[in-house]
């Protein structure tokens, strides 16, 4: 398995991570390559969930696009070439991760957007296409936005604003056993 981080401009030069580079907003580029078998699709579910947390995303964020990747994973080995490898590469910017899953394909077909996988995947990201290149290598390419953190919800500053309590209420009468029905027979008879 290969993991290559690094970091880069949007201008696609070199940089330190968690520093400022002049001539373009910072990202981070996570690559990894997996054997093209579902065995290995837990290790990519983990790395999706721990580069949304890295990036702020809510916890709700996370599970979506972990899950997304997931299915994007499931679509490209129905058709991936026995042995092959299943690259995976996760770009993060400020509130947006681009996720890429490329796989050796047997038959160059990209994924068909009339499965009920590819409804998943279209619900849980934002963005989603495919691509086959000339080589039968296939693409899926997801972007996942980051949500609302979760403490921003109800925080008093989210809160509307208090409404003053209404006024005291006007006194109810007691409750009486058997209050509007009749005192014998069942109800609705004379």
């Amino acid at each position: 398995m290969d993991t290559t981080p690094r970091t880069e401009t949007a201008s696609g030069q070199g940089g330190v991570p968690g520093t400022g580079v002049p001539g373009g907003r910072l990202r981070d580029v996570v690559q990894l390559t997996l054997p093209a078998a579902s065995a290995y699709l837990s290790v990519l579910r983990t790395a999706t969930a721990s580069l949304a947390a890295r990036a702020d995303f809510t916890l709700d964020d996370i599970e979506d696009l972990r899950i997304a990747v997931d299915e994007a994973c499931a679509l490209l080995l129905l058709s991936a070439v026995p042995g092959s490898g299943l690259e995976c590469t996760f770009e993060l910017s400020p509130g947006v991760i681009d996720v890429s899953v490329t796989v050796l394909s047997l038959n160059g077909e990209p994924p068909s957007v009339e499965t009920f996988a590819w409804t998943v995947l279209t619900a849980l990201a934002d963005e989603v296409s495919s691509s086959v290149d000339a080589d039968s290598r296939v693409t899926i390419v997801l972007r996942k936005r980051r949500g609302i953190p979760e403490e921003h919800i109800h925080s008093p500053r989210a809160a509307a604003p208090e409404t003053p309590a209404p006024a005291a209420a006007a006194p109810v009468a007691p409750w009486t056993e058997n209050a509007g029905a009749p005192a014998t027979g069942p109800v609705g008879t004379p």
